[in-house]
């Protein structure tokens, strides 16, 4: 939708004009999964898709909020009542990012907000800290806070948190705020230090491809708190402030003093993750973006294996994409169902694409969206 047709739709639903326009985008992580809550690293690029948010200052403490996605009518709700478990369905994002707002001490009020997106939802592609960036960017704007990037980003993610339920770290949000068109964000989640890597896939006669399976299994959000805990109890057992801690030389000594196969498993997967990631931030540094692709399989099958956070769809993608000459696949995003990443020499990107979704189509599956990922610019005011 276009900055008019958006506009257009608020004064349709809010009978008045909008103070801005404001944008905040979906991500893809390369590498670095279940790792932020870990103090560990990432590496995400943002998405061209983007939740948008036309939003008007109300001086009544009233927050009416209409989603072009969601049907129905507006929620009205007062900032004043806001609080944890206070808000159902999609209205839950926005609004808890007026609740950390104020929380936070910053001296917010009420608005009228029309939201629309395209950021695929379910998908593992951030939906929701697509809302929730774009709500906290807004109100930083129009009551002049003053707040930066980062700043912005972990309030998202305390929103998610504390007001939504979900134990999430910090790299969806962080993402969406501060990633940069072009670039990769390599960001070290214990310091909030981040390096932006240039990424020019397409002069390598590289594409990344975002295989959407359409596919998301209940549960996802106890069972993300449930491998959040493990990883907590595991950083305590090895009297380490958190899994980022233990250097991978360590981690074979390490694995035999924890109690139990899960434990170690889950810490496996995390010292792993993030020799991977360092690996992944090498390649690209050297101008070698080709070598991702082993990095990416080994991502998938350490996800698959030891995080047990796969599932037979998004393991029937990465099969299929590898036979059909892909460098690398995984799943990318918490897991249960959502998106797998596939890299792929150009000339091969139709053929991985048709293969798997021949695959789906043999196995009785909806078919999958498949698009190419292109690094697109953190959040930012329209008009």
């Amino acid at each position: 939708m276009s900055d008019d047709l958006l506009t257009d739709a608020f004064t349709a639903v809010h009978h008045g004009a909008a103070d801005g326009v404001w944008a905040a985008p979906g991500r893809v992580n390369l590498i670095g999964e279940h790792t932020d809550y870990n103090d560990g690293f990432v590496l995400p690029i943002a998405l061209p898709h983007t939740a948008r948010a036309a939003v008007r200052r109300r001086e009544d403490g009233v927050l009416r909020l209409h989603s072009a996605q969601a049907g129905g009518g507006v929620v009205e709700l007062a900032v004043d009542a806001l609080a944890p478990g206070s808000v159902d369905g999609w209205a839950k994002y926005p609004a808890g990012v007026v609740w950390a707002l104020r929380e936070a001490g910053h001296p917010v009020g009420g608005a009228d907000i029309h939201l629309d997106s395209d950021v695929p939802t379910g998908a593992g592609l951030s939906s929701s800290a697509a809302l929730e960036c774009v709500t906290a960017l807004a109100f930083n704007d129009l009551w002049s806070l003053g707040l930066g990037p980062v700043d912005l980003g972990l309030l998202a993610q305390r929103a998610e948190n504390v007001f939504v339920g979900v134990p999430c770290g910090a790299m969806d949000q962080l993402a969406s705020t501060c990633c940069e068109a072009d670039r990769a964000m390599f960001l070290d989640t214990r310091t909030l230090t981040a390096r932006q890597l240039p990424v020019d896939l397409a002069a390598a006669g590289l594409r990344l491809l975002v295989i959407d399976t359409q596919v998301k299994h209940d549960l996802a959000d106890g069972a993300y708190a449930e491998r959040r805990a493990g990883c907590e109890k595991a950083a305590a057992l090895l009297g380490l402030p958190a899994l980022r801690d233990l250097a991978l030389p360590e981690l074979e000594a390490a694995l035999a003093t924890l109690p139990d196969d899960g434990l170690r498993a889950l810490t496996r997967h995390v010292v792993t993750e993030n020799a991977r990631v360092e690996a992944a931030v090498e390649a690209m540094a050297g101008g070698d973006p080709a070598a991702l692709g082993p990095i990416l399989t080994a991502g998938h099958a350490s996800l698959r294996d030891d995080f047990l956070v796969s599932c037979a769809e998004t393991d029937l993608v990465v099969v299929e994409a590898l036979a059909a000459g892909a460098l690398g696949a995984r799943m990318t995003g918490g897991g249960f169902g959502g998106s797998v990443i596939a890299l792929v020499a150009e000339q091969d990107s139709d053929r991985v694409a048709d293969a798997v979704t021949a695959a789906f189509a043999a196995a009785g599956l909806t078919a999958p969206r498949i698009f190419p990922a292109l690094a697109a610019q953190g959040a930012r005011r329209l008009a």
